[in-house]
């Protein structure tokens, strides 16, 4: 399983939509379009988990750079989340 980041979405984007484009690379084992808590909209970036190391390479080569519904996207391997203060 590979992680990958997907910047660059178009708000409109939904994980189905953003599920069928990664699949024409290979597996995808799981999508997650981070949503804004205020206002439930798209924060225009999201998450892709390839089944495979081959599937995810595939993928960065066929998005990165590339137009999705007429925006460009950024994809690259996820970095891990990094630890940060709560705003309380």
């Amino acid at each position: 399983m590979k992680k990958l980041y997907v910047g660059g979405l178009p708000y409109a984007t939904t994980e189905d939509s953003l599920r069928a484009a990664f699949a024409k690379a290979g597996e995808v084992a799981s999508v997650a379009i981070i949503m804004d808590k205020m206002t439930g909209r798209s924060k225009g970036f999201g998450f892709v988990e390839m089944a495979s190391e081959a599937a995810a390479q595939a993928a960065i080569e066929m998005w990165n750079g590339k137009e999705l519904e007429g925006r460009r996207l950024t994809v690259n391997e996820a970095r891990p989340k990094e630890e940060r203060p709560s705003r309380y």
